[in-house]
């Protein structure tokens, strides 16, 4: 009798732990997009978007920062960019999934925001703004993917 119930102790010890998985603490290129428990937000490697001015390019680097390239929205991607900034972050905004992409070059700050959450369900899915050493906005375009 006492072998029959170690026996099956073992059995269930067995089949518990075959099919037991571990769920990771962080997944690579993805951070807490919302409330605890809720889905993480995936942040794609590169990401495509075109505004009424501009093409933008942005990636991620090996290093973990990002690169930010621009052309005219009539150009190629093909061509030389008539933009390269490199050393961007990305800053989660809220617990909502917004986030965006910061960017300083000469004195300017370059922002992407990706926009999850808005007031507006014809919001565009990314806003591109510029804004000059005294913090004053000089563009502001939204930008629908091209790739993804």
């Amino acid at each position: 009798m006492i072998k029959k119930i170690v026996l099956g102790a073992f059995c269930i010890t067995q089949f518990s732990l075959a099919y037991a998985t571990e769920k990771p603490s962080s997944t690579f290129n993805t951070y807490r997009a919302s409330y605890e428990g809720q889905p993480f937000q995936k942040v794609p490697k590169t990401v495509i978007i075109k505004t009424k001015k501009f093409k933008i390019r942005i990636d991620k680097q090996p290093n973990g920062k990002y690169l930010y390239q621009a052309w005219a929205a009539t150009a190629k991607l093909t061509s030389k960019p008539s933009m390269i900034i490199t050393d961007g972050e990305l800053i989660p905004d809220g617990s909502g999934g917004n986030y965006y992409f910061n960017f300083v070059n000469e004195g300017h700050t370059y922002q992407v925001w990706r926009n999850y959450l808005t007031d507006s369900a014809s919001k565009a899915p990314y806003t591109l703004t510029v804004t000059d050493e005294n913090d004053h906005e000089i563009v502001r375009q939204d930008g629908q993917v091209v790739k993804n």
